[in-house]
């Protein structure tokens, strides 16, 4: 359980699919030849219409395009930018010198009036250019990244905007890639907090139904304790909990939380209705409920273990972690906790748990 910080709260979509998987060869391809599979999308306002002209704010894009370009997961710039410099350099012979922004906001503006009638019939500036033409479009093209280093990226994006660019207003990133890395960090940490809430409520309804702060707090270890466990093995063998895995305790809690119920109810009717012992009332927890617990276990965790044969690692990974923190489960209510009890419960003659 120790190594549990070991685990990374992060998520890669590309790898939802195993390796000769014929969608994950397709991307793999794409992002080892082409311009990767994650892009992330601006709009870039000058806060004013026409304002794309200006050559203060086509400055400052350009110099945003720049800072992309020097990030070493990118992979491709799309830049408003580009276009103009190119027709500056088209309208003075080609001459390389000449790949800049105009200096003059009206020649800026013709270069984008020419550009746009340019255009084949049918297509025109709306794909990178507003309807006012207060803001541009811009998107960079990443090689596959995890959805918290691609939520981190953005981040840094916008920051440089915020000390660099005082003329541009923008705002967070967007485009497919974001929505499902935001998505999937918010569904991860939303699992992780709704595990922390269930474990309070599960406290107080276990202390409330065994009607004992004490039995309350011990059927805890058992419940718990399993899932801990398995995920320090992941962090030791996997080390990365993706959308699945932060799931896997809200999926396995109900089951384990029964199995402790059903022997821990067993012992105290032992002791409270038939005045047994702590020992006797142990083994008539394992007589009354030690063959359903095994069978039990053995039918969920068979079933559970079907998922891992699956090439979506989605599925895998929760087979392969609920089927773990079942088998654990088992072992802490055949071992475990009959132990704890005979620790924590003393003896008396009224049979009446201390």
């Amino acid at each position: 359980a120790s190594m549990i910080p070991l685990n990374d709260l992060n998520d890669d979509t590309v790898e939802y699919f195993e390796k000769g998987v014929p969608l994950r060869d397709a991307l793999d391809f794409v992002q080892d030849n082409l311009t990767g599979v994650d892009a992330i999308s601006y709009e870039l306002s000058s806060g004013e219409p026409g304002g794309i002209n200006d050559p203060a704010f086509l400055a400052q894009v350009e110099a945003f395009a720049a800072w992309w370009r020097e990030q070493p997961r990118t992979t491709h710039v799309l830049s408003f930018t580009d276009i103009i410099k190119k027709l500056n350099r088209n309208m003075h012979g080609d001459d390389p010198a000449w790949y800049r922004i105009p200096e003059e906001r009206e020649l800026a503006a013709q270069y984008v009036l020419l550009y746009e009638l340019s255009l084949p019939q049918g297509l025109d500036l709306n794909t990178l250019v507003n309807f006012d033409q207060s803001a541009v479009r811009f998107v960079a093209s990443v090689k596959n990244l995890p959805s918290r280093e691609l939520i981190e990226l953005d981040e840094r994006a916008q920051a440089w905007l915020a000390g660099h660019a005082p003329a541009i207003t923008a705002g967070p990133g967007t485009g497919v890639s974001m929505i499902f890395a935001h998505l999937s960090q918010s569904n991860i940490y939303s699992m992780m907090k709704g595990a922390l809430v269930s474990a309070i409520l599960i406290s107080l309804t276990m202390i409330l139904s065994l009607r004992s702060l004490k039995f309350g707090l011990v059927s805890l270890i058992p419940n718990l304790l399993p899932a801990a466990i398995a995920y320090g093995i992941w962090g030791l063998l996997v080390g990365q909990v993706n959308l699945a895995v932060a799931a896997v305790f809200s999926v396995s809690s109900g089951i384990v939380i029964d199995d402790t119920i059903h022997f821990l109810s067993k012992y105290l009717r032992a002791r409270r209705l038939d005045g047994k012992s702590p020992a006797d009332a142990v083994r008539y927890s394992f007589s009354t409920t030690g063959t359903a617990l095994f069978v039990n276990t053995a039918v969920l965790c068979l079933g559970f273990m079907v998922l891992t044969v699956s090439h979506f690692t989605v599925n895998s990974s929760l087979g392969t972690m609920t089927a773990l923190i079942i088998v654990i489960a088992l072992f802490f209510d055949l071992f475990f906790l009959p132990a704890l009890l005979l620790k924590v419960d003393t003896d008396n003659p009224q049979g009446k748990p201390s």
